[in-house]
């Protein structure tokens, strides 16, 4: 059991890792992700909501005792990822740099299924 505990910390603060930066320069309005909504054809209204979103799950993962609230959060936060990764497909041709979205979305999902063995 102490093993899937430091498995699941693990994971999890991968997830920090790769979700809470790029949420404060969200929430910011950062130049840089402006442009990058812009080349979507997303509002810019959009991205303080989406930074304070994955903030907010990540807070959700990190707490004890939050089973439903936590389910949320992790499914709200593959579909953040999958959602950015189909809008970079439909914008324009496939960037190499996309893949490198494999490694927080595989973060999501080892500490999902690793918190559900921690709680069972």
């Amino acid at each position: 059991m102490k093993r899937i505990n430091i498995y699941y910390w693990i994971a999890t603060g991968l997830v920090l890792f790769f979700l809470l930066p790029g949420s404060v320069m969200n929430i910011m309005q950062t130049k840089d992700w402006l442009e990058v909504f812009e080349q979507l054809g997303y509002p810019s209204y959009l991205l303080p909501f989406l930074g304070a979103a994955k903030i907010a799950g990540c807070i959700c993962i990190v707490l004890p005792n939050l089973r439903r609230l936590k389910e949320w959060a992790y499914a709200g936060l593959v579909f953040d990822i999958v959602g950015a990764i189909y809008s970079a497909l439909m914008a324009g041709p496939f960037d190499p740099r996309l893949l490198f979205m494999i490694l927080p979305l595989s973060a999501i999902f080892a500490s999902y299924f690793l918190w559900h063995k921690k709680i069972s």
